[in-house]
């Protein structure tokens, strides 16, 4: 039976300066990121992603909106991640800037996309769900003896 795994991912906005706030990932998926994570049994997914920025970064968020969803399927096993995408600029609180995570700091979008195209990991692909032109999915067939993938977006 296929195994599906759900996450979730947020982008924080400060309204005042444009800035995104940016988590430097230190554990897994190491590299630059939004902050996020594994949805828990029972949770809804904006449960998972409200608990996951306050783990993570300290601050609460409210009134998040979809961005859409990343999701890859086995292609063999069809396994399928699926990782649910949300922004907002309402948060509180007081940011910790870093913890056993990662590192947190504000970046300018523009920064930002310049400087995940040299990540470890492949957040430079969701970067069009936050900031593109309206794409509502993307999705990927994946191969673990292939070495690269490539999302199409809808």
């Amino acid at each position: 039976m296929p195994k599906i795994e759900l996450t979730t991912m947020v982008m924080i906005e400060n309204p005042a300066t444009g800035e995104v706030l940016v988590q430097d990932r230190l554990l897994s998926w190491k590299g630059l990121a939004f902050p996020g994570g594994h949805v828990d049994p029972g949770e809804s997914i904006c449960e998972c992603a409200v608990r996951e920025v306050k783990e993570e970064t300290g601050l609460d968020v409210h009134d998040l909106k979809p961005c859409g969803l990343v999701h890859w399927c086995g292609g063999d096993s069809f396994d399928r991640y699926l990782v649910f995408l949300f922004k907002t600029q309402s948060y509180a609180g007081e940011l910790i800037p870093e913890m056993e995570e990662g590192r947190h700091s504000w970046m300018q979008p523009d920064e930002l996309a310049a400087r995940v195209q040299h990540n470890e990991n492949s957040f430079w692909k969701y970067i069009p769900m936050f900031f593109g032109p309206g794409h509502n999915e993307a999705y990927s067939l994946w191969d673990d003896r292939e070495e690269t993938w490539q999302l199409t977006y809808y």
